[in-house]
């Protein structure tokens, strides 16, 4: 084959880099926070303004869309046979209140890339390409994670999903009525021949080890906590120390103890605690209720049990000593996820073929392909991003690597909607 042939091939591989870039950057532009991020929180009016630049791109495309019962929308490039099980690319639009220009729109915008470029070539594919945007992936404005995946799923029920209400008492069902996104589709698994999901990684080992890409084979699993410490009020001043029953005291003791615990299964042990508030809202008087939110993960199964068992006996054993009160809610519970080895294979080869590094690797944070996996054979692509820093505003991605990623992804979707040994559920 001849050089000129080598390097048409080499570019037919290759998305182009110029348009995602220029959308990624468009799709920034909505919702822009005063640090150069973004703030689309789910079910808004910014989270549907994304919406609708996207479909716009998508309808200029040729694509058909369709919204289901919470909010995911699919778009789909047809393929050869109506009937064929389509090939599923994407993520999420809505973002953290101080959220990055790449966390979930990365996936979408590069599935809409492979898209476009499959039209660039004129590439028909037997099986059709489905990209969806996942509902309220984040959790930040609605406290489920992966949420829209999660109905999809059935992990978690419609009536719950609706049910779910933000910080002012507005809940998902009056958000998804109000946006007329309760669509007519079904939200439950469809046929789905393979998925895939991009996105950068969140974390900093593929830019520590100059790896370009990560083949992801699983996700840790997290299960996320409520943890409520009763007390008894008094007054600040002239109540003794010793003769308090003060849940924050306590719960100094339990963050103390649980880092800890949580270090005997480094590398991979995670604990985050966040969202303290306490009642009465008074800075003289001793609390009443304190509580906060744990999120303990770990990529094993059994360790990830181990540790919250030992989060539960640290949490009695620390509010029995002065008397407090201590309730642990569990409030989300994601197991740890591996995924398909033919959709990772696909993946690896994809790489190996452009020529780019790559590392096998274990996601650390969820992602919607969590849930999906559950029902199709799913894989994910990861990119370095700098410093390895997400959920905030100066999260970044180079051109170069958003290029590489979603040519990955262009060359597994091509190969899977072409592929008739892949088989989905």
């Amino acid at each position: 084959m001849s050089r000129s042939a080598l390097t048409e091939q080499a570019v037919a591989d290759r998305i182009d880099g110029d348009r995602l870039w220029s959308r990624l950057m468009a799709m920034a532009e909505v919702a822009p926070t005063r640090n150069g991020g973004s703030n689309r929180q789910a079910l808004s009016d910014d989270d549907a303004a994304g919406r609708t630049l996207l479909l716009h791109w998508a309808r200029a495309a040729g694509c058909s869309h369709e919204i289901d019962e919470i909010g995911n929308l699919f778009i789909r490039r047809a393929g050869t046979d109506p009937l064929a099980a389509p090939v599923l690319v994407g993520s999420h639009l809505d973002t953290q209140p101080t959220g990055g220009r790449f966390d979930g729109v990365y996936g979408v915008l590069g599935g809409l890339e492979v898209i476009e470029r499959l039209n660039d070539l004129e590439i028909e594919t037997e099986a059709p390409v489905d990209l969806v945007v996942w509902t309220n992936e984040e959790g930040s404005r609605f406290p489920y994670s992966m949420m829209g995946s999660g109905v999809w799923a059935q992990k978690i029920t419609l009536k719950d999903a609706r049910a779910l209400k933000d910080v002012n008492g507005i809940s998902v069902g009056d958000e998804l009525d109000r946006l007329g996104w309760a669509g007519a589709r079904p939200a439950q698994p469809s046929s789905v021949k393979a998925a895939f999901e991009l996105h950068i990684e969140q974390g900093p080992i593929l830019e520590s080890e100059e790896v370009e890409i990560g083949v992801v084979t699983g996700v840790q699993g997290l299960r996320w906590f409520t943890l409520e410490l009763g007390g008894f009020p008094a007054h600040a001043g002239p109540t003794p120390m010793a003769g308090r029953k003060d849940p924050a005291r306590v719960i100094a003791r339990i963050v103390d103890r649980v880092y800890e615990m949580v270090d005997q299964y480094r590398p991979w042990g995670r604990a985050t605690f966040a969202q303290f508030g306490s009642e009465p809202v008074s800075p003289n008087t001793i609390p009443e209720r304190l509580w906060c939110t744990l999120d303990l993960r770990h990529p094993d199964l059994a360790t990830l049990e181990q540790m919250e068992i030992e989060m539960r006996q640290i949490v009695n054993e620390e509010s029995s000593v002065i008397g407090v009160t201590g309730n642990v809610r569990k409030e989300n519970d994601s197991t740890p996820v591996v995924f398909d080895s033919a959709c990772v294979d696909i993946v690896e080869s994809v790489v190996s073929k452009l020529g780019f590094s790559y590392h096998r690797m274990v996601s650390g944070a969820g992602h919607d392909a969590c849930y999906v996996a559950s029902h199709v054979p799913t894989s994910m692509i990861f990119v370095p991003c700098a410093d390895g820093l997400s959920h905030n505003e100066a999260e970044s991605i180079t051109k170069e690597q958003a290029e590489q990623g979603a040519s990955v992804l262009f060359g597994a979707v091509r190969r899977a909607a072409e592929n008739s040994g892949l088989s989905g559920a």
